[in-house]
């Protein structure tokens, strides 16, 4: 079909234009940046093993290519079932079309990310599809590893399907230093069609807002320094994939994490101990860790980025992700005023004495073991030694004085007995210190302990997850409370 003829076709005739099916789902694409905008509704056969659509319908405004788009996702859903659906993109949008200009292409890449945006919320609130042998869920964040975990999945005889999640979005971020952006989602959308896997987009902003970014927030402001890693893959990100996976009949889940997963089941520390991820992974309750499969976690990450190559991916040499998610190039202190009011909040920079040695704009600037922007002239570098959030007080003093023998924590899970620990870390990463808890502790909860270095070492800011490890097995976590 030639461009005039598509386009015509689907101007003077357009599939589904203003209805809205019973119970739909609806996602939404455009609006004010680029005056066009695509809405699709779509809904699903209920108890249907394939997850048929039952119906679909859009409504578009702006040019003429945006009504056009709309109505040729409403033709291409006609008797497709879900994961038929979630393979259509732009390019089949735009070839449905009759073929696009890359003035017109805009529309088809609209068109795609509001379907997805409704296939996702019907996957997540309609799906129950039937189990499938091999049906595999891999989470996307449209890099390197994930790609090539994805591939490895493909080449056990399983069948992967893709699933990205848009967890934050804020215009102020860069968007394409994040993994969890509306533009990382049609990146990984791209890559795992480019694969001939279908693929799914969850929009999980309000959950990872309530349960990881507010949490983070407010440890801030009670002087804290978390890790909002932990509490992500803990308690957020992993658990709705792993409830998707259920809805769509995949037995499991994997993922482009540098880790391993031992009969238990616990966590082991990957291949690549320069790239290893044990430690985000600590919380991981062994209910979702025995459905989870790490398929990087024997290689190195050159050898991931040649395998990607090999295959032609176009993220074989993209650059890995630094920043927290949320932040995505945006500083630290920025992000704190603009999402947690935590502007400048003058207080008094203290020796251990208590006397004073100057001034700084936020206890919430600082964390423990910070040297620069003290802004302090002094014989010997310092370092922040403790921060005290209710008296607006920076504590500095040399680096001898951030050394500890031994670390108290709060609200430790043990896998296995206290006794089995020989290692800690604390920091995502930190290396491993060699210690032992003061108490060979039995498996389960535990609100208060303790651990002794066999070595002093530099402390780290209360908040921090403590991972403790027998080996290179992970065999607890906790909190640190003080040293």
């Amino acid at each position: 079909m030639s461009t005039a003829r598509g386009l015509l076709t689907h101007l003077e005739h357009p599939h589904g234009q203003g209805h809205v099916p019973q119970d739909a789902c609806t996602g939404a694409a455009g609006g004010a940046a680029c005056g066009d905008l695509v809405r699709i509704s779509v809904s699903l056969k209920r108890d249907d093993p394939d997850g048929a659509i039952a119906d679909a319908g859009f409504d578009a405004r702006g040019c003429g290519s945006a009504l056009a788009a709309g109505s040729a996702v409403v033709s291409l859903l006609h008797g497709a079932g879900l994961l038929d659906a979630a393979r259509i993109g732009a390019e089949e949008i735009a070839r449905e079309l009759g073929g696009l200009s890359a003035a017109k292409r805009h529309a088809a890449e609209l068109a795609a990310d509001a379907l997805h945006r409704a296939l996702g919320a019907a996957a997540r609130g309609q799906a129950a599809l039937r189990a499938a042998p091999g049906r595999t869920l891999v989470a996307m964040s449209g890099g390197v590893d994930s790609a090539v975990a994805a591939m490895l999945v493909a080449q056990s005889g399983a069948r992967p399907v893709g699933v990205t999640l848009e967890l934050w979005s804020d215009p102020d971020n860069d968007g394409e230093l994040s993994c969890c952006s509306a533009q990382a989602v049609r990146r990984a959308r791209e890559l795992a069609h480019g694969m001939g896997m279908a693929h799914l987009s969850i929009d999980l902003r309000a959950e990872f807002r309530a349960g990881v970014v507010n949490p983070w927030l407010d440890d801030h402001v009670a002087g804290l320094t978390p890790n909002p890693c932990v509490r992500c893959n803990g308690s957020v990100r992993l658990d709705a994939m792993l409830e998707l996976a259920d809805r769509l009949g995949a037995g499991s889940l994997a993922t482009g994490h540098y880790a391993r997963v031992e009969p238990g089941p616990l966590i082991r520390m990957a291949a690549d101990d320069r790239k290893d991820q044990s430690y985000v992974l600590s919380a991981l309750a062994p209910s979702s860790l025995v459905r989870l499969r790490f398929p990087l976690g024997h290689l190195h990450k050159a050898q991931v980025r040649a395998i990607a190559a090999q295959a032609g991916l176009a993220v074989a040499r993209r650059r890995d992700s630094q920043d927290l998610c949320f932040l995505a190039g945006t500083r630290q202190d920025v992000f704190l005023e603009r999402h947690g009011g935590l502007g400048a909040r003058p207080g008094t920079i203290v020796d251990e004495a208590g006397r004073r040695l100057g001034e700084h704009q936020g206890v919430h600037r600082f964390t423990v073991g910070q040297r620069r922007g003290l802004g302090l002239a002094a014989p010997e570098p310092l370092y922040v030694l403790h921060t005290d959030a209710a008296s607006k007080t920076v504590t500095a003093g040399p680096r001898q004085r951030l050394l500890a023998s031994e670390v108290h924590l709060r609200d430790l899970t043990l896998r296995r007995r206290g006794g089995l620990v020989d290692g800690v870390r604390l920091r995502a990463h930190g290396r491993m210190l060699p210690c032992r808890l003061r108490a060979d502790l039995p498996p389960g909860g535990h609100p208060r302990a303790a651990v002794r270095l066999d070595q002093p070492a530099e402390r780290t800011a209360p908040g921090q997850l403590a991972c403790m490890y027998a080996g290179d097995l992970i065999v607890g976590h906790a909190t640190v409370a003080s040293y």
